[in-house]
């Protein structure tokens, strides 16, 4: 059976758990240039979320998360691939469909990257538009309680629209 969706409070302990695991993440990858981030609705404040952890880090070349898998095992994350997103390599930490930490590893600068970061950061300063998307998050959760894919392509509309104005407004157009 899958996952229930659940959508908990903002919990401000988030941003600390996020601390915490870049700094294991970073201790059994010290030999490599990494840059970590903390993504997804967890690195909002005020918004609620799923309670993962989403995580990015970002490399020069993609190929080099293939010396990641082990490290990585060793902190409790296990590689997952994911043929229809080629320029992202996975890691999720927890069981399948029900992980507490997810691992996403772009190239550094990729278009993928600054996605990532133009919609965390378009939430964090647009307190309408995370309004919204908390409500619609609520909404889908109840129309999809036992499927996270389902839950999960919902929302696609509304990121890609957000991530779009982020652009824009970035562009000064």
């Amino acid at each position: 059976m899958e996952k229930i969706v659940k959508i908990e409070g903002y919990n401000p302990d988030w941003v600390y758990e996020f601390q915490q695991e870049k700094a294991r993440i970073m201790g059994v990858l010290k030999n490599y240039s990494l840059c970590v981030e903390h993504i997804g609705s967890t690195s909002v404040i005020g918004l609620g979320a799923k309670p993962i952890l989403d995580i990015m880090a970002g490399v020069q070349h993609l190929d080099e998360a293939d010396t990641f898998i082990e490290p990585l095992k060793s902190i409790g994350y296990e590689f997952v691939l994911h043929k229809e997103f080629p320029e992202r390599r996975f890691f999720r930490k927890g069981q399948w469909r029900a992980g507490t930490h997810h691992l996403h590893i772009y190239r550094f600068g990729s278009e993928q990257w600054k996605n990532q970061l133009s919609f965390r950061d378009y939430l964090r300063s647009h307190p309408d538009v995370r309004k919204q998307y908390q409500e619609l998050k609520l909404s889908l959760a109840q129309k999809h309680p036992g499927d996270i894919v389902e839950y999960t392509k919902a929302k696609a509309p509304f990121i890609l629209n957000v991530m779009k104005k982020a652009k824009c407004l970035k562009e000064g157009t």
